[in-house]
């Protein structure tokens, strides 16, 4: 008798190796952003000090994680206010991505295409988005939900977050 299986991939937080992965990744991304002329200024100021762990919990959520980055930070307006009117040099955002790449071979993240694929097509819309906002005169929405990406990339807002659509 034949059955069909249903094959459930895992979130790409599951997949990358959890917690510790994105703890690794963290790391890794705010080190090559440190040895980075440009993005160097940003990343060498004292800021908050858990901010390795706090953008590791940010990108685990983002991935499929749990929501500890919004129930202890406040969520995506709050992450985008972090860095809006900051201004931005042009090629910042090229900097950025290219760091969280090799960042994430630097963390020994998998080396899939389609999971390497996912990660820097997030980055990069990622990058995008928080550049939008780095004009001196931006305004941050308030209540803005953490974004979900999956392998097919963001993921709709749910109905009862804040912010949903």
């Amino acid at each position: 008798m034949w059955q069909s299986r249903i094959v459930t991939r895992p979130s790409i937080y599951e997949f990358a190796g959890g917690e510790a992965a994105f703890l690794a990744l963290a790391t890794a991304h705010h080190e090559r952003c440190l040895a980075d002329p440009v993005l160097n200024h940003p990343f060498s100021h004292p800021g908050h000090p858990q901010h390795v762990q706090r953008l590791a919990s940010y990108w685990a959520e983002v991935f499929g994680g749990p929501a500890s980055y919004s129930e202890s930070c406040g969520g995506h307006s709050a992450m985008l206010g972090i860095h809006a009117n900051q201004g931005a040099e042009e090629d910042l955002g090229d900097r950025f991505v290219r760091c969280f790449m090799q960042a994430a071979d630097d963390a020994q993240l998998p080396d899939d295409a389609e999971f390497r694929a996912s990660l820097r097509s997030y980055m990069t819309w990622a990058v995008n988005e928080v550049l939008a906002y780095s004009p001196r005169d931006s305004r941050v929405p308030a209540g803005l939900p953490v974004p979900h990406w999956s392998w097919n990339g963001l993921q709709r807002a749910d109905a009862t977050s804040p912010g949903a659509e």
